[in-house]
């Protein structure tokens, strides 16, 4: 198993969007709006460079750091703080709206489900160059003896 699975998707992050719904032949059918199915499928090809030879299995560990285009309106003093790390965006979309897409796309790339990932930590930056930058790697098991039970 690979010690860690890091790959860069450049271009504006796109947040999850709601899904939407149609009606077919008396059927209800849902889908992704374009925006998000269009990410999701330029992640997929982001991480099929680094896919590896099996499918991960068990707990992972995931950091997404997701880089939001530096705002036209910043004056030169607020794109200097925003490329230092110094201002960060507040504003929406929320980084699990981020989150939502980046896993969908992984499933069958990089691990089996998206579930797998039991610790997650997700970054929102300001930059000049946009990209999502996704790091993934196995939980580590504890040793058991480092665990002690108290009753």
């Amino acid at each position: 198993m690979p010690t860690e699975i890091k790959f860069t998707v450049y271009g504006d992050p796109v947040a999850q969007g709601r899904p939407r719904f149609s009606t077919q032949g008396g059927f209800v059918r849902a889908y992704d709006p374009k925006k998000s199915k269009d990410f999701k499928h330029f992640v997929k090809l982001a991480a099929s460079d680094h896919r590896p030879n099996k499918l991960l299995e068990g707990p992972l560990i995931m950091e997404v750091r997701v880089f939001k285009a530096t705002l036209k309106s910043f004056s030169k003093k607020k794109k200097a703080a925003a490329e230092k790390g110094e201002l960060r965006p507040i504003t929406k979309p929320d980084v699990d709206n981020f989150i939502k897409g980046i896993k969908d796309a992984l499933k069958s790339v990089i691990w089996k489900d998206d579930s797998q990932v039991v610790d997650l930590r997700v970054s929102k930056w300001y930059s000049e160059t946009p990209r999502v930058e996704v790091v993934i790697k196995p939980l580590l098991s504890i040793d058991s003896e480092q665990i002690k039970l108290t009753i």
